[in-house]
């Protein structure tokens, strides 16, 4: 009897552990395009089988579901995350900048954009002075150049100021995304931990990197693993994010109008050691490029406002008076291009006489207009000057252009290799279902066999339809 017991004991185990291989196959199809699914796979292992007085017992099987992961190639997704995500971000601030500017990758010509053109009538407007000093229609036109071009560079100037603001409210929104996302980390963090090692926590577990996935597409993080299955968080500068079942949020306040971020005991300022995900393309793009786009057009409208005031100076304006400043500015270039104006509505305060000549005199026009060809920014002219100021826009937008695709697509080789691994393969799943029923039907068989000889046994060999 002993002997029968087994043969059914072990069918039984059997049908459960097949019955269980089957369940992790249909949760497998079922989840096909569940964002953030891991492949489950069914280990099977004989149990341990002890013989008492001649009699074996624990023979058999049992089966469990484990999660398919591969750690390693996890964090390499979520750091090429992070590192696309950064490229991305810069490249799209940079784009926004070249707009500003009417550049394109078809189209990278100063005088084609509005401060290029702008520069180019009002020296142009001064040429025409020279020919016909003495007209007052001339001279106004000066003056309508003039207002021109510094409209051009205010307008530059605050678009530029615009996007600084809208990358300031980017920083913002991505901090909170952040803190909330390290929340859900820090919880699902306390569950795995309480389960894990006994029980594969293979749902929670990709929940949890659903989030770090989120997470590195806004920051960069350092990923270490802890005991009981848990992970710690640290930010790319070493500001610790998430540890254990506890999240530490990261906060912002104003540094003379600009967003920084603060993390750590004390509220450290990590904003200039940020890197990785979208804010680190945002700082990247605030704190270096745009600082540097506006230093170089703050430096162009002080310097050709400067020469005009200073040539304008020396010469005779239409009433026989000394030259006034024809543009109000800063006593620095900082700030120039948002600030300069026109200081005069008076076409005769444009100077175009020099001394001695009369008001009528047309040599210091010829002056003012030969500051189109002379190097007073930067050792070059204005426009030679403010193509280069473009082109290094161009260049530098067409590089993160250039390096995001190329992040991109790495991003995809190794996207496709984990899923490779731990995806689900409809195909896969069909041949194991097909293994797995064929096993659960001859362990049925096998109960069957076991039954009727159980059923023969106690019967005393009489057949009857009693079981």
């Amino acid at each position: 009897m002993g002997t029968i017991t087994s043969l059914m004991d072990i069918a039984q185990q059997a049908l459960m552990a097949n019955q269980e291989a089957l369940n992790v196959t249909s949760n497998n199809v079922a989840n096909q395009n569940t964002a953030g699914y891991t492949r489950e796979v069914v280990n099977f292992q004989s149990v341990d089988a002890v013989t008492l007085s001649g009699a074996t017992v624990g023979s058999g099987v049992t089966a469990s579901a484990t999660s398919q992961r591969d750690r390693v190639l996890e964090q390499r997704v979520q750091q090429q995350t992070q590192t696309q995500a950064q490229s991305g971000a810069l490249e799209s601030a940079l784009q926004q900048i070249q707009n500003i500017f009417g550049l394109s990758s078809t189209t990278s010509s100063a005088s084609s954009t509005v401060v290029g053109t702008a520069t180019d009538s009002f020296f142009s407007a001064l040429s025409a002075l020279a020919s016909n000093p003495s007209d007052t229609a001339t001279r106004q036109n000066v003056l309508t150049a003039a207002d021109t071009l510094a409209a051009a560079f205010n307008s530059a100037s605050n678009q530029l100021t615009q996007v600084s603001t809208s990358l300031n409210q980017q920083v913002l929104g991505d901090v909170g995304q952040v803190n909330s996302l390290t929340k859900t980390v820090a919880s699902l963090n306390a569950q795995i931990t309480s389960l894990s090692p006994g029980v594969d926590a293979g749902a929670l577990e990709d929940q949890r990197q659903l989030a770090i996935g989120q997470l590195s597409k806004l920051v960069g993080l350092d990923q270490i693993s802890t005991e009981n299955n848990g992970i710690t968080l640290t930010s790319s500068n070493g500001a610790v994010l998430v540890s254990g079942s506890q999240s530490f949020a990261l906060s912002t306040t104003q540094v003379g109008g600009v967003t920084h971020i603060l993390a750590g005991v004390g509220g450290q300022d990590v904003t200039s050691n940020l890197t990785g995900g979208d804010l680190g393309g945002v700082l990247a793009a605030r704190d270096q490029k745009l600082p540097a786009y506006q230093s170089a057009l703050d430096g162009l409208a002080f310097a050709v406002g400067t020469q005009v005031n200073q040539q304008n100076g020396v010469g005779i304006d239409g009433n026989g008076n000394p030259g006034a400043a024809l543009f109000s500015l800063p006593p620095t270039s900082t700030g120039a291009a948002a600030l300069m104006q026109v200081a005069t509505a008076d076409p005769n305060a444009v100077a175009a006489a020099s001394p001695g000549e009369g008001s009528a005199g047309n040599s210091n026009a010829s002056a003012l207009a030969d500051l189109s060809s002379a190097k007073i920014v930067g050792g070059q002219t204005a426009s030679g000057f403010f193509a280069s100021f473009l082109g290094q826009i161009g260049s530098d937008t067409a590089a993160a252009t250039t390096d995001n695709s190329a992040q991109q697509t790495t991003l995809t080789q190794l996207t496709t290799q984990r899923d490779s691994f731990s995806g689900v393969a409809l195909d896969e799943e069909a041949a194991n279902l097909t293994q797995y029923q064929r096993a659960y039907q001859a362990a049925a068989q096998v109960f069957n066999i076991g039954n009727s000889i159980m059923a023969s046994a106690l019967n005393l060999g009489v057949q009857t339809t009693v079981t």
